[in-house]
Order: structure tokens, then sequence, then C-alpha cells
């Protein structure tokens, strides 16, 4: 069983993609994995390296070939326990669109608590208090096919908010989106973590969003291959470039003006910390 701490604990996971009429493909071999309680997690790794497998694995919308996914204590084989783990894992996908089913904004926010069978009462209160967390409560009338994209995934989160998670698990929610759309996606996810005490795992790509994370999986053919926080693990710029992967721009100025002889530390994560070591 998983300690007291944790919210989720993952044991000797082994995933296989079952093909009709031949061998399946092993997505996932043989993880093992610790997520506390109010963390901020992020997972990192190319295309087909398990990470949004492995997503999937945190809610039940997959089940292990092998080993085990706890939540909560509670392991996601156990079809007993599949409502309970789903009230305590939301997900979060790429295109908010496939999450977005009502005319208005609070109507698609209310649909999770009112498939729970909710009173209208404390259905209308969920719903003030989700767009209120994610700042869309003023665009609580709007069609939603009218809003950015930014403010598209921020009503499919506020969706999954009023269904009262305890984590909130985010596959590439920033994927589709531009810049701006991305930032004000993950300042509303800091924001839940940090004021909300909401444990957070958020799979991405972009290695700018997930310097923000307090700790950090890279994962390469269906392993993990390096966890630590961002500081340690995008000081190890050789081992991500060899996976595919890049680090931050500024730790990516620090390494080369390391490799050419300047006193800078190879785990420098912004701008400002990278002028502070120059000038020193």
């Amino acid at each position: 069983m998983g300690g007291a701490g944790d919210m989720i604990s993952v044991q000797d996971l082994f995933f296989t993609y079952e093909k009709a009429g031949e061998e399946g493909a092993k997505a996932l071999n043989g993880i093992n994995l610790t997520i506390d309680r109010g963390e901020y997690t992020a997972v990192i790794g190319h295309n087909g390296s398990g990470k949004s497998t492995l997503a999937k694995h945190f809610n039940a919308l997959l089940t292990p070939t092998a080993g085990e996914v706890l939540v909560d204590g509670m392991s996601t084989r156990e079809r007993k326990y599949l409502y309970e783990i789903r009230q305590r894992v939301g997900m979060v996908f790429q295109n908010p669109d496939n999450q977005i089913v009502a005319t208005t904004v609070e109507e698609d926010v209310a649909f999770g608590p009112e498939n729970l069978g909710l009173p209208p009462r404390e259905i209308r209160e969920r719903v003030a208090e989700a767009l209120e967390l994610v700042r869309m409560a003023d665009m609580r009338r709007h069609a939603p096919h009218l809003l950015s994209g930014g403010q598209k995934q921020r009503v499919a989160i506020a969706g999954v908010i009023a269904m009262r998670p305890r984590c909130l698990v985010l596959d590439e929610p920033t994927a589709m989106l531009d810049p701006r759309g991305r930032e004000e996606v993950l300042q509303t996810v800091l924001r839940l973590n940090e004021e909300e005490g909401i444990t957070v795992i958020y799979i991405t790509h972009f290695m700018e969003e997930a310097r923000r994370a307090r700790s950090l999986v890279v994962m390469d053919r269906g392993r993990i291959v390096l966890k630590g926080p961002p500081r340690q693990v995008f000081a190890r710029g050789d081992l991500l470039r060899s996976l595919g992967l890049e680090v931050p721009p500024v730790t990516e100025l620090a390494q080369r003006l390391k490799g050419r002889g300047l006193p800078v530390a190879p785990d420098i994560l912004d701008a400002e910390e990278l002028v502070t070591s120059l000038c020193s």
C-alpha cells in the first residue's frame, strides 16, 4: 500500500496496448512513482515516451497490464473504487473543445455536478466557486465557442474543479494554444496548486512550463529515466538532449557559457538568476 501522505502510488506498472491477432505494443515498462498530496509534478518526454498513457492510469481510464496504481490507497483495478477514484482525480485533455458540452459557460461547468445528482443550490455554489478560481466568472453567460483557446481550456478546468477533485491531471493542456493562452492556463494551474492545495500532475512538452513545477519526471520508451526538482533535472542537459528533449532557453544559454569557460552554474532556470550569476 502507498504511504499515508501519498496521493498516487504507482508500483511496478506495466501496460501493453492489445492488438487483435498480434502481440501488443508495450507502452509502460516497470514504472515506480509516488505523487505526494499537494505536489506539483510535471511529466516530460518525447512523443511515444508513454507519458499520456501513464496519465490515463491515474484515474483508471486505463488499468495496468501488470503492477498496481493506488489513488488514496484504492487500487484502480478494483471496479468498486472507480467512482471514488474519478471523484478524486480529474482529467483535463489537450483539446478543450472535446470537453465542452453546453451552450453557455456556466451550464458547461454545471454539467459534472448535475451528473452527481447534487441539489441545485450546491450546483450553483460549485459553479460560481470554480469560475471564480479560474478567473472566468465574468464570462459565465458567454457561449463557449466564442471564447479564445485559453479561455476554453480554463472553462474545461473549471468543469473539473466543480467536481471538487483532490488531484488534477492535465495532459498536454496547452498544446493547441498560442503563447498567451498557454500562460493563462499555466497561471490558473499554479494558483490552484499554491492557493487551493490541489495536487497537480502536468504532462507537457514545453520545457518553459515544466520548469514551474516542483518536481519533474522524465520518460523515455515507457520508463522513467530521471526524476527530481527542475534545477537538478535540467542540469542534465546532455542526457535530456540525447532523449530528444530540450532544456529551457535560459538554462541552455547558461550551459553554453559554462562550456566556454565562464563560471556559470549549469542549473540556472530564469534570466534574473543568470544575470546575477554573471555579475557576481
